[in-house]
């Protein structure tokens, strides 16, 4: 049985019977024990962030939010920035990505002291490929966060628009669980 991004009930998903070697997913919905497409965009610096790199340095934390400067994404991304010690020592690189530009995220990383990468996905074409749905009717881009272990497979994904600050203690119970450290 697969284990699906879930915004209602969401599960901790540890070693599933794909994860030895994941499946490639090339469109739709990437679920629980499929392997995260590699890509690189470039961080609020213009730097290119590439996520196999990143995977040398262990887990990986990848939060899809809809949009710089609004209300609920602030809240998400200064909750991650307020647990960047629990994340060190789990081990885990964390990440946020929307399709603001990088000149949005360098104000906005800057404004709110964010010492993690915001990437930019112009045109939001890694949030379709991985297939982050759209949210409020289809009006906003959604809030979708993904754990990923050292080998690139998703072993956790949470959903969810209204619990912007949910998403980081979602993926430390997932960290904590897989004994991420680097």
């Amino acid at each position: 049985m697969a284990h699906v991004c879930r915004s209602r009930f969401p599960t901790l998903a540890l070693p599933s019977p794909r994860a030895e070697g994941g499946r490639q997913v090339s469109a739709g919905r990437i679920q629980v024990g499929d392997r995260f497409p590699f890509f690189t965009l470039p961080d609020q610096d213009g730097k290119p962030f590439n996520l196999d790199e990143a995977l040398s340095q262990g887990a990986v934390v990848l939060f899809f939010y809809p949009k710089d400067d609004t209300a609920g994404c602030t809240r998400e991304v200064c909750s991650f920035r307020d647990a960047s010690a629990d994340f060190a020592s789990a081990g885990a690189v964390v990440a946020g990505i929307s399709s603001d530009d990088t000149a949005s995220h360098r104000q906005f990383a800057s404004k709110h002291q964010l010492a993690y990468p915001l990437l930019s996905d112009a045109g939001g074409k890694l949030r379709r490929q991985v297939g982050v749905p759209r949210a409020m009717f289809g009006l906003v881009e959604g809030r979708v966060t993904y754990v990923l272990d050292r080998d690139g497979i998703v072993r956790h994904c949470f959903d969810s628009m209204v619990g912007a600050t949910k998403h980081v203690g979602e993926a430390l119970t997932t960290l904590r669980a897989l004994g991420s450290r680097p």
